[in-house]
């Protein structure tokens, strides 16, 4: 027959569980469906008469990190079929037994053998049975319950996302907000405040604050000055146990960088830049760069440069170079060293993209002095006039006559005496002559205007110390004429008339040239030769006071 205590429907088995809170040990017993789980040994006659509030159903409660030098005590589970004769044998499963868990087969006494961590594993499930010592029969069906790990505070916060790195503009209003730093705590949140994290900067608070609550970081000064400083570095702490003496603290370094804005006008290094230019250079030829710098940084530095002078604009232009924002000086005129020798070009940089929030700072534009020198270069004689000459002279002017005089002069500052000659190719019967001092042309043979009414001669000008400079020079030469010629008739004549024409009948219209070409033009008077003035029978008629290169014969009456 099975022992008395093994029988009977209502034999169940009682746990008792121990609940450590805050470091006060308390403990409450409950009634399971068989295993009572609870506290300490004195108390389990308590839990036949009363359960108290706030006790959790089949769990117990032992507290994490220990370090105690005994197994610390974890509950007692119990069976009111136990009498206490040692007939019954306590055993556990699951979760932990018989490793870090241990149970006592006569008391029911649980103890954890080794040191937990709650924020390895917050809890474990195990089975607790109540067996007949003889025949390891179970007495009662198996009974789960819960060991929760009790939370310490034992985890400062940490700054999981770091590092850090953040930016804000330069001059941006106190309170900007910046960028938001978080800190995880590894404690139960569900526990006391070991989990409750606040923020503080422990470096940097002259420029920063950080929201205690949040962790958003905001700018605490108007003043941040990226060229001036363009990073800092801010310390930032997060305090569990709601910042609370006591409380486990991490930290992590913040890098804000300064943004750049455009409130910086460009400025010229120097308030005047020389440069020099010969005065052959070609147009377009870059006479120098001057460049303005700008303390901003990126787009905020793109500038543009005009010339502010009039007479700086006609003979220069200006460009920038889009690599190096250098303004490049070029020619745009052709530049004279003896008309000026110095120009002074107003070049202003402006600002491409002004930001109208910084105007009240001050007009984005700036101003130098370029000189540029003109230097002299040996230039080649020039004529006066420099389109060429047109000259005159009679056809009878005699061997030596001055037909006329050139002029050319060195235009550079040594004003080098000019040497004259006249292009062989345009004077092959060397007509004409040219003194190599003075430029006067002179007669050098016959002229025939008849032959040649005009001439077209290059007069040549040379430096007589440098020959490499030389200018060349057209000169027309017309030729005047003069009566030297008589008139001829156009073409022979011979007529023939009938014997019986009538009197007063035309009989031939006669024409005559002239090779001459007087000013005011031919008048010619026409007479029979004197060996036909007997001849009644013709007449010449001469119209008189009109000028005329034909005269009519006709038939005289009878």
């Amino acid at each position: 027959m099975a022992p008395s205590w093994r029988l009977g429907a209502c034999c169940m088995l009682v746990a008792l569980g121990l609940l450590h809170c805050c470091g006060r040990g308390w403990s409450e017993t409950t009634r399971t469906s068989g295993i009572a789980m609870g506290g300490t040994k004195e108390q389990e006659l308590l839990s036949h008469d009363r359960v108290k509030r706030g006790w959790v159903w089949n769990q117990f409660f032992v507290v994490e990190e220990y370090t105690g030098t005994e197994p610390l005590y974890v509950g007692k589970i119990h069976t009111d079929s136990d009498e206490g004769e040692g007939n019954i044998k306590y055993t556990i499963s699951g979760q932990g037994a018989g490793t870090i868990f241990i149970i006592d087969e006569l008391t029911g006494d649980i103890h954890a053998t080794e040191r937990l961590d709650r924020e390895e594993q917050s809890f474990y499930t195990l089975k607790a049975q109540a067996r007949d010592r003889l025949t390891n029969e179970l007495l009662e069906s198996e009974s789960e319950f819960v060991i929760k790990v009790q939370d310490i505070n034992d985890s400062e916060p940490k700054f999981l996302e770091g590092p850090y790195i953040g930016s804000v503009a330069e001059l941006s209003q106190i309170g900007t907000s910046v960028m938001k730093v978080t800190a995880s705590d590894a404690d139960d949140p569900t526990y006391g405040s070991s989990a409750r994290v606040v923020y503080s900067v422990l470096d940097g608070e002259k420029f920063f604050t950080v929201d205690r609550q949040t962790g958003l970081i905001r700018t605490a000064v108007a003043d941040l000055d990226r060229e001036t400083q363009d990073r800092y570095e801010l310390v930032v702490k997060a305090t569990d146990m709601a910042g609370q003496m006591g409380g486990l603290s991490g930290s992590t370094t913040v890098t804000i960088v300064i943004t750049d804005v455009n409130d910086n006008p460009p400025r010229f290094p120097q308030k005047m830049y020389q440069f020099s230019v010969s005065e052959g250079a070609a147009v377009g030829t870059p006479v120098g760069r001057v460049i303005a710098t700008d303390a901003d940084m990126g787009e905020n530095t793109d500038m543009s440069y005009l010339i502010k002078d009039e007479e700086g604009g006609e003979l220069f232009k200006v460009t920038t170079d889009g690599n190096t924002q250098e303004a490049v000086i070029a020619i745009k005129k052709p530049l004279d060293f003896e008309s000026k020798r110095t120009h002074n070009v107003v070049v202003e940089a402006v600002n491409k993209h002004v930001d109208p929030r910084f105007l009240e700072l001050g007009s984005f534009r700036d101003q130098t002095i370029v000189r540029v020198s003109v230097t002299d270069t040996d230039e080649p004689p020039v004529f006066h006039p420099a389109d060429g000459a047109t000259m005159e002279v009679q056809e009878d002017a005699r061997l030596g006559a001055l037909v006329g005089t050139v002029t050319a002069k060195d235009p550079d500052m040594e004003n080098a005496p000019v040497r004259f000659s006249i292009d062989p190719n345009t004077d092959q019967e060397q007509i004409f002559h040219i003194d190599p001092v003075s430029g006067a042309i002179t007669l050098g043979k016959v002229l025939d205007r008849e032959t040649a009414g005009w001439h077209n001669i290059t007069v040549t000008a040379v430096e007589s110390d440098n020959i490499s400079q030389i200018s060349h020079s057209s000169v027309s030469v017309r030729i005047l004429d003069v009566n030297d010629n008589p008139p001829e008739l156009a073409t022979p004549y011979e007529a023939s008339i009938c014997e019986d024409a009538k009197p007063g009948q035309l009989i031939h219209t006669i024409s005559v040239v002239d090779r001459d070409e007087p000013q005011s033009g031919h008048h010619f008077y026409f007479t029979l030769a004197p060996e036909a003035t007997n001849n009644r029978h013709f007449t010449l008629w001469d119209v008189k006071d009109v000028y005329l290169s034909e005269c009519d014969l006709w038939l005289n009456q009878d």
